[in-house]
This record gives structure tokens, C-alpha cells and sequence, in this order.
């Protein structure tokens, strides 16, 4: 919230002088007031951030936002505000407190549970895999994608013929971090894993191998080597997975509608990898 407060000022740098005359002024800086309710507010912000519980006073507060406003002005001076990188730190600050101020009421009413964690088990079940990765640069070339899936196509027969031997085939192959440890991936709740790969390992047994399957890291082949019960999952965890859920599903039915006002055009042509 600091920073949402500090992004106000860097977009408007006459907040201050905006207020009521029934508002006292507290300071006057390069041509800015600082007024009492602004100060009290920006001194509550740092009472929920003082580090153990320590006292801040509201003097305190008052220099703090005063050496802030002398820095931003400094900063636009030689214009940081207009880099690349710094207005796009302004623009999450802006969406999300767009976000904050727009959803937090819908969000607020999402509970979830245990009835509710269990369905979306059902559906979701949590995996134990085993990978080998053969790498693909975010676009690479026809012949590029036609070499990795000829080599994942021979890695696989050898894993097919062998399996005990896949182990040995992710630490030869695989260019994974999990390639130093067999391409073990252990447990992975779904939200973890690329689409394409939950779907190749959903409802396969213990000890099944995927054909190679293509996903935005490259081309996978993959074992499966665990399946957890419901009784074993952390709650918690899947609380929280499936509050996020339903989170996304408030925001993406939030901006549908919004872009049925907007003038859009998606290039679905361009999206593709090869």
C-alpha cells in the first residue's frame, strides 16, 4: 500500500494541494502541500510497517514523506518516471490497487470447503513424475522442433524397452535441473504442471510413459512414478490452490466483460510455437 501511495504521487505531484482549506497544511515543499489527513494516512501505513512492533512517531512520518517527495521530484527531474522498466512497475502498482478496489468485495466471499477441496481432487490428483526435457528455445526453428522430437522419440522407445533404465536415460539426456536425480520431479499439485502436462499423466498408472509431448519448455518424456490419496494431501495447501481457483475465475469473468467493451483483436496465428 506504501507504494500504491507513492505511485499517487508520482502521477499526480498536486494531491497534496488538492484538499479542503478545512484541511491544515503540515508542510510546504518545491511548490507541494502537505496536508494533515494525508500525513495521518501515510502515517498509518507506517505503523502497519514498523519492524517489531516500534514506535513511529508522527514527525517521523512527516520526514519520511517528505525526503520520498524530494527523491520522486529529483527522479522526474531526469525523467526515471518515463523508463521502460519504471513505468511498468507503476502499472502493476496501478492494476493491482484497480484490481484491490474493483474485486475485493466477490473475493472476500470465497469459502471454500473440505466437500469442496475433495471434487476438485477428484479431478486434480496430485502426481509423483519423473522427466526427461529436451530443450527448446522460446521460438525455435522447424528444424530445431524436428530434432528434439526425434531424439524424444528415440529416448522413449529406450525407456519403453527398459524402464528400470529411465533414470539413466534423464541423467544422460535430460536438460532439466532434475536431470542430476534421475529427472525426478516429485509430488506436483496440477496448478504446478504445464496443461499438456497434466493431461499426459492424468488417469495413467503407476510405471505408464508418455509419448513425447510438446509444452512451452520443450519436449518431454515422462514417467509416472507416484500417486498420492486424498488422506495424504495437505489441506491447507489445496485450500489455497483452490481459492486461487476461484479467484481466477471471478477475474476472468470480470475482464471478459470488460473486453466486450474493448476494441480487440487477437492474432491467433501468431501464437504458435513453430
Amino acid at each position: 500500500m506504501k507504494w500504491i501511495l507513492l505511485t499517487i504521487i508520482f502521477l499526480s505531484s498536486n494531491v497534496y494541494a488538492q484538499k479542503k482549506s478545512s484541511d491544515p497544511i503540515v508542510a510546504k515543499i518545491n511548490g507541494k502541500v502537505i496536508r494533515k489527513s494525508a500525513l495521518l494516512s501515510y502515517h498509518q501505513q507506517n505503523l502497519n510497517f514498523a519492524q517489531n512492533n516500534r514506535k513511529v512517531t508522527l514527525e517521523e512520518s512527516l520526514n519520511d514523506l517528505i525526503d520520498r517527495i524530494i527523491g520522486i521530484d529529483d527522479a522526474k527531474e531526469i525523467n526515471i518516471h518515463k523508463r521502460p522498466d519504471v513505468v511498468k512497475k507503476m502499472n502493476d502498482i496501478v492494476y493491482h490497487a484497480y484490481i484491490s478496489e474493483e474485486l475485493t468485495p466477490k473475493l472476500k466471499k470465497i469459502k471454500i470447503s473440505d466437500n469442496d477441496i475433495e471434487r476438485y481432487y477428484k479431478q486434480n490428483p496430485e502426481y509423483k513424475t519423473s522427466q526427461i526435457l529436451i530443450r527448446l528455445k522460446t521460438l525455435p526453428s522447424p528444424e530445431d522442433v524436428a530434432e528434439a522430437i526425434d531424439l524424444a522419440n528415440k529416448i522413449y522407445k529406450d525407456a519403453v524397452k527398459n524402464p528400470k533404465n529411465f533414470s539413466k536415460l534423464a541423467k544422460k539426456y535430460s536438460e532439466a535441473s532434475s536431470a542430476l536425480t534421475g529427472g525426478d520431479m516429485g509430488y506436483q499439485p496440477r496448478v504446478r504442471l504445464a496443461n499438456q502436462y497434466f493431461e499426459s499423466i492424468n488417469g495413467k498408472k503407476i510405471g505408464y510413459i508418455t509419448n513425447p509431448f510438446r509444452t512451452q519448455y520443450g519436449v518431454h518424456v515422462v514417467m509416472v512414478t507416484g500417486k498420492k490419496d486424498f488422506k495424504q494431501i495437505d489441506m491447507n495447501l489445496y485450500k489455497k490452490i483452490l481459492h486461487d481457483v476461484e479467484r481466477d475465475k471471478i477475474l476472468r469473468k470480470y475482464f471478459a466483460q470488460k473486453r466486450n467493451k474493448a476494441n480487440l483483436k487477437i492474432y491467433k496465428d501468431r501464437l504458435k510455437y513453430e
